[in-house]
């Protein structure tokens, strides 16, 4: 009888080759892993690369475009999606807001890619205080200009939050990473006209976005001083010449007005139940470079060029409109001025601890020119001859007369303007024609101008 095969070979051979296939998946297995992991960090290191060069830990970079969406990007890879949190938007608020010379201010600027906003960030920061922006950039006007000013701001390292006012968790966080010193308070919903359109805007911004800022602010501790744009607006139906602090306002004329007189009355009660150092500036029609689209010089201007017919109004009685036009630079100095000069709030913590600092100011010219001279001024800059349409003034909300009192500013801060309407406009038109890439004959008669000797009247 024959005997069974021997088979144990293999089986030692099928074990040996069942343990070498182990073997080889294990090693597969851990390349794959270790392949997987290199290839993860590398491309973490590139987006943290491609983050450093575009935008640098000092604020400055590229477009504010670009910031804010490669921003948003990495916000949301990094930081749960969240667009103000984490450890870099925690050190860029930082950074702008540290100020670099002894005892500077550490200011949040409210409406800060806005005109004047924009100017009083760049004079702070030039000077060596600590400046933080805050902007919603709405559509109220074209926001490719808050973004091209936002963009000039971040060439001089002042970082701008997008958010909005009434985002009262946005403003208690600034709060807790920045002990800020000062508020610049210049954002709001402007415009006198547009208010019969979308009167809520103005609510929304003067007066809720306001309340949500001094609550905020009530609550810090340190508490603030806090600057804020009033208008000359609140004058409404007064007739008494030059406008003074200690007129009646109690008359707005127009729902813009009305929220701007709300604020100085909300002002008020925090400054008395909270001890919150509060200072109202009274703007008196700002005019300058990089302004408003919606302020007729500029309208004017741009519709001098394009050959289109402007409208100048008359009043009732058929006199001329005539506004206390004030340049830039003078309400920038003003608004210093009332920085420089403000005292510290005496709450802490919501409590008042002693009385508070209560002030409201005028920021005008001092100076009324009629409408029909500043087109004229614009004629001779643009070397263009106007399609002048004369009607009379709607019951718009519009008032046909302002004159600022400022002997109480340059009395308390020395504010005293120095540039007439004719130098402002040429700076301006300057500015126009060199944003719009306008050239032509408003090049040839600005070159004319400046040709002649200091003698010659331009």
């Amino acid at each position: 009888m024959a005997s069974p095969p021997d088979t144990s070979k293999t089986l030692k051979l099928e074990r040996y080759n069942s343990y070498i296939r182990k073997v080889n998946s294990t090693k597969l297995l851990n390349a794959s892993s270790k392949l997987l992991f290199r290839a993860t960090l590398l491309v973490a290191l590139i987006l943290v690369f491609i983050f450093t060069i575009n935008y640098p830990d000092s604020g400055g970079g590229n477009g504010g475009n670009n910031l804010h969406t490669h921003r948003n990007f990495l916000s949301s890879a990094f930081y749960g999606g969240s667009d103000h949190g984490g450890a870099v938007w925690e050190k860029q608020v930082r950074h702008s807001s540290t100020p670099h010379r002894p005892n500077g201010m550490s200011v949040l600027v409210t409406g800060a890619a806005g005109f004047v906003g924009s100017h009083c960030s760049m004079a702070l920061k030039k000077r060596g205080d600590g400046v933080l922006g805050l902007d919603n950039f709405n559509n109220y006007y074209d926001p490719s200009l808050k973004r091209a000013r936002q963009s000039l701001l971040l060439k001089h390292q002042i970082f701008i939050v997008e958010g909005d006012l009434n985002d009262a968790a946005l403003l208690a966080k600034l709060f807790d990473v920045v002990p800020f010193t000062h508020i610049l308070h210049l954002a709001a919903q402007a415009g006198v006209r547009y208010a019969m359109k979308n009167p809520q805007s103005y609510i929304s911004s003067n007066i809720a976005g306001f309340v949500n800022l001094l609550e905020v602010a009530k609550a810090a501790d340190p508490q603030p001083a806090i600057v804020w744009a009033s208008s000359s607006s609140v004058y409404g139906l007064n007739t008494e010449n030059p406008f003074s602090e200690l007129h009646r306002t109690d008359q707005p004329a127009s729902l813009y007005a009305a929220t701007k007189k709300a604020g100085e009355e909300i002002a008020h009660t925090y400054n008395h139940i909270y001890g919150l150092s509060l200072t109202g500036l009274r703007f008196f029609t700002v005019y300058g470079p990089w302004g408003r689209p919606d302020m007729a010089y500029f309208f004017f201007t741009k519709d001098i060029l394009q050959g289109k017919q402007i409208d100048i109004y008359k009043t009732h009685d058929a006199k001329e409109v005539a506004r206390d036009f004030t340049y830039i630079d003078d309400i920038v100095k003003g608004c210093l001025g009332a920085l420089d000069t403000a005292e510290k709030s005496t709450g802490s913590g919501g409590k008042k601890k002693a009385p508070a600092q209560l002030r409201i100011y005028n920021l005008g010219n001092t100076s009324p020119v009629p409408v029909g001279k500043l087109v004229s001024v614009l004629e001779n800059l643009l070397n263009t001859k106007a399609k002048k349409h004369i009607i009379t003034m709607p019951r718009n909300g519009d008032v046909p007369f302002t004159h600022a009192n400022v002997s109480l500013a340059f009395k308390d801060f020395g504010y005293k303007p120095s540039t007439d309407l004719p130098t402002g406009l040429r700076k301006f038109v300057k500015w126009y024609v060199g944003y719009y890439g306008i050239q032509s004959r408003v090049k040839k008669e600005n070159e004319k101008n400046n040709n002649q000797s200091p003698g010659e009247s331009a």
